[in-house]
């Protein structure tokens, strides 16, 4: 996969291309990407995804807080390339290209620069100023450009839409059996290890505090969690818990990630991680005593380590 993040030196064999945020390029955005790999096949040419950074509501809307992303663009790199797209274009989203209508779009970049042959779009793709760049319009301009448009369907699973928005509300629920569904791969969170207050340790179970990678990376709502964890290049089971310690991380609502990772003693300050998201475990509680909380987190391993080791 080449990727680009300007188009002063783009060049593509008849390009089939998508356009789009593509937010955790859940299933309904494979079945996008698996349709520009079959007319890519078709007509002899290549496949193109067309994205942005930063985010677009981060320019459009730069107060609004609520942002939240079920893929950071390094995360969606990987995914894109495990997709096997020829060509993944990063587009620099600036106040200035925001103005552009979708004609001026069209023309300047999508003809103009990439020479598009062929443009697949989802079912709800809207774009380019006060969002007219609905189906519709595109098929006048396909036709003035001559380049062929396709739209495809929403993607269903067990009579449910797949979308973006359907997944962070089943993630904040803790629902990794819907979420991990919809996504096709486990929800994926990555991080640096950072000092924490070490409570953990006094009570046999040390933890590592983590600081997510992208402030509007999404955290999952509080609980307790199984989660697999890969550090230093080695994977290991543990739980996870999400609570709520404003003073001591800067993750997207203020939320605390502290995991216990199971048979390991290294010290990892500073270091790299991947926390891989199975199953919520319990919610969050209060306890009215040290040695309340220390039963609960002994229970909570048994039934972390009786998940992981449950037949598939």
């Amino acid at each position: 996969m080449k990727i680009h993040r300007n188009l002063n030196s783009f060049h593509a064999q008849n390009p089939v291309l998508t356009i789009g945020t593509f937010d955790g390029v859940h299933l309904g955005h494979r079945k996008i990407i698996a349709r520009l790999h079959d007319l890519a096949k078709t007509i002899n040419g290549e496949s193109v995804i067309f994205t942005f950074d930063p985010h677009p509501r981060k320019v459009v809307a730069p107060g609004e807080t609520t942002l939240r992303l079920l893929t950071t663009l390094e995360e969606k790199i990987v995914l894109f390339e495990q997709s096997g797209i020829d060509h993944l274009i990063i587009y620099p989203f600036t106040t200035e290209f925001s103005k552009l209508t979708y004609e001026e779009f069209v023309e300047q970049v999508l003809v103009g620069q990439i020479h598009t042959k062929f443009l697949v779009v989802g079912y709800d793709h809207k774009f380019g100023k006060n969002r007219q760049g609905d189906f519709e319009f595109l098929k006048k301009c396909a036709e003035r450009h001559e380049f062929e448009i396709e739209k495809l369907d929403v993607l269903l699973m067990n009579e449910s839409q797949i979308s973006s928005t359907k997944i962070r509300e089943a993630i904040q629920k803790g629902d990794f059996d819907a979420a991990n569904a919809f996504l096709g791969y486990p929800f994926t969170l990555h991080g640096t290890v950072v000092e924490g207050q070490k409570l953990g340790r006094k009570i046999q179970f040390p933890t590592a505090n983590i600081q997510a990678s992208d402030p509007d990376k999404i955290i999952p709502g509080y609980g307790v969690y199984a989660v697999e964890i890969t550090v230093k290049n080695q994977k290991f089971n543990g739980m996870l818990n999400i609570g709520s310690r404003p003073t001591v991380n800067n993750n997207a609502d203020n939320r605390s990630i502290e995991v216990h990772i199971f048979d390991f003693e290294s010290d990892i300050y500073g270091e790299s991680i991947e926390l891989v998201f199975f199953k919520k475990l319990r919610e969050e509680q209060k306890f009215l005593s040290i040695d309340a909380l220390k039963d609960q987190l002994v229970k909570d391993k048994t039934d972390t380590i009786a998940f992981f080791q449950k037949p598939e």
